[in-house]
């Protein structure tokens, strides 16, 4: 499994990119022919409490899945939509199966 980070309009740390890889990394046990995942960070203007979004798009065969989320931390956000690209990839295999 391929992961890109983008981080649009600043620098991520390596600390921030570790995080992603490693929470990324996990959608692996919820579905196992993941080809890519492309993660987006970026910082939403103007500067507001939750102005945090990072947007995940999991690109296996025959099809893609794609979570946005804004918080108050990249972190958050990542978090939020690893969790919600699960629920994504399970429903999906679940289809699957039942063809």
């Amino acid at each position: 499994m391929e992961i890109r980070i983008q981080s649009i309009h600043f620098d991520a740390t390596e600390q921030l990119q570790a995080f992603v890889q490693r929470k990324v990394s996990k959608l692996e046990k919820f579905y196992e022919d993941i080809q890519k995942v492309e993660v987006s960070l970026k910082v939403v203007k103007p500067e507001t409490a939750e102005n945090k979004e990072a947007g995940l798009k999991v690109l296996i065969p025959n099809g893609e899945f794609y979570v946005n989320k804004i918080c108050d931390s990249f972190e958050q956000a990542v978090d939020e939509s690893v969790e919600a690209l699960e629920k994504q990839l399970i429903k999906h295999k679940e289809k699957q199966r039942i063809k």
